[in-house]
């Protein structure tokens, strides 16, 4: 999965909020022709915390259909463990390869709590998990160890970016333990990462832009330092200061973002809401900047 950008493809609606199977099958057909590391559907960017059990059925069938064994399918899951193992199994009958675990619902919880939760999701399900560290998930070394024995655990996904932590965490996995960058617009944080010895990273970008998310992959992993630093400094950046504006942008611009380049995938559901006007108009100065930057068009 490090040898792309990992996708996380938008879940598309109609105008009046219901699901949109056709467009959501033309959105991931596109995604995957650009070749993405691994396809993630019905994740945080994907609105899974939107979906009900035969909307989150249909979206990770036509992914798996679509991806048609060329990249592997990586479907959400999550809430408490018994309401995970429902999703859980719809994905293994749909076909997917594995499962994102993402945080669970509201509540904190102890060390204890939280391997007992992915303890309870691998015992029922035949597909490999990543844990997600996130929110109120967060892993210390000695409970990682005991995630990282779970029988079906393969990787983490990490979205504090809390870097001495996680050095910590990658000297006491197992060899073969798969991590992953999950922070917020994961570019920015991509070299620091990768100092630690994670170099996978989902993009949110790619979503809308794959042209951007592709060129600035390439660059970091050729060492192009100059050019890394002028996506960072000229879109990046930029887009981070107008995605932290309002909460919930963090989808609800990706998505605004693929409407402008008339990809269809619809609005948000509620409670995210759709970005106001004047910022939709500064997302399509940036977005076009972007574009430029690396030869492609609006």
């Amino acid at each position: 999965m490090a040898r792309g950008v990992l996708s996380f493809p938008l879940t598309s609606f109609h105008d009046d909020g219901t699901l949109d199977p056709d467009g959501f099958r033309a959105h991931v057909a596109a995604q995957i022709a650009t070749g993405p590391g691994a396809v993630f559907p019905a994740c945080g960017t994907g609105e899974f915390f939107s979906l009900d059990e035969d909307e989150y059925r249909q979206v990770v069938t036509i992914a798996v259909e679509e991806a048609g064994g060329r990249v592997p399918v990586v479907a959400g899951t999550g809430y408490g463990w018994a309401q995970a193992v429902r999703f859980a199994r719809i994905a293994e009958e749909a076909g997917a390869d594995a499962l994102l675990v993402l945080p669970h619902y509201l509540v904190a919880a102890p060390q204890d709590g939280l391997v007992a939760q992915l303890e309870q999701i691998a015992a029922r399900t035949r597909l490999p998990l990543i844990a997600y560290q996130r929110g109120q998930v967060a892993f210390g070394v000695d409970a990682f160890q005991r995630v990282a024995a779970i029988d079906g655990v393969i990787g983490l996904k990490d979205g504090h970016s809390d870097l001495d932590r996680l050095q910590r965490l990658t000297l006491a996995a197992p060899e073969d333990f798969l991590f992953f960058n999950g922070a917020s617009t994961a570019e920015i944080q991509a070299r620091a990462y990768a100092s630690v010895g994670v170099p996978a990273y989902s993009s949110a970008v790619h979503a809308f832009a794959p042209e951007i998310a592709n060129a600035f992959f390439a660059a970091l992993r050729d060492g192009d330092d100059k050019a890394v630093a002028k996506l960072l400094r000229d879109f990046y950046v930029p887009l981070v200061e107008l995605r932290d504006r309002v909460p919930g942008y963090a989808v609800s611009l990706v998505k605004a973002a693929a409407r402008l380049r008339g990809r269809p995938v619809g609005p948000v559901r509620a409670p995210l809401t759709d970005p106001s006007d004047a910022d939709l108009a500064n997302l399509r100065l940036l977005l076009t900047t972007g574009l430029d930057l690396v030869g492609a068009a609006l």
